[in-house]
């Protein structure tokens, strides 16, 4: 079984990080290999000083063979 990364995320209401704003969603993927994943997770989280309420996450998805 392989997987498949995935990095989401946006700018959020609050400092909670539970209301996702709408139309700030960024999806980026999938990538077959973590690293790649990793390095685009780094260039948006790291990016221009992202805001206080912009977050990003990598996801895995198991990819049935």
């Amino acid at each position: 079984m392989g997987h498949r990364y995935w990095v989401i995320g946006g700018h959020y209401a609050d400092c909670r990080f539970t209301d996702l704003e709408p139309g700030t969603e960024i999806v980026h993927g999938p990538y077959s290999d973590e690293i790649k994943a990793r390095m685009q997770w780094q260039r948006l989280t790291f990016r221009d000083r992202c805001g206080a309420t912009e977050r990003y996450s990598i996801c895995v998805e198991p990819v049935l063979q």
